[in-house]
């Protein structure tokens, strides 16, 4: 059973203490279905699925994904 949507995955490394990553929701209503929060040098791999339509980023982090590098303040 494949439950993602193209196989999309994003890199998250916390450059700082206390990075939340936060896993949107999919549908007519957008919730919150998933937290995580990351020390400074921890890494999270994140994909996109059938459940999870966005990823929102509260702290310092260095995001990868396959079309480039961005840094969140």
């Amino acid at each position: 059973m494949d439950h993602s949507t193209g196989n999309d995955y994003i890199v998250i490394k916390a450059e700082e203490n206390g990075v939340q990553v936060i896993g949107l929701t999919r549908g007519q209503d957008t919730r919150f279905h998933h937290t995580e929060k990351l020390d400074k040098g921890e890494v999270m791999i994140a994909q996109f699925t059938t459940h999870t339509s966005a990823i929102k980023i509260r702290g310092k982090a260095t995001l990868i994904t396959k079309h480039g590098e961005i840094e969140s303040e």
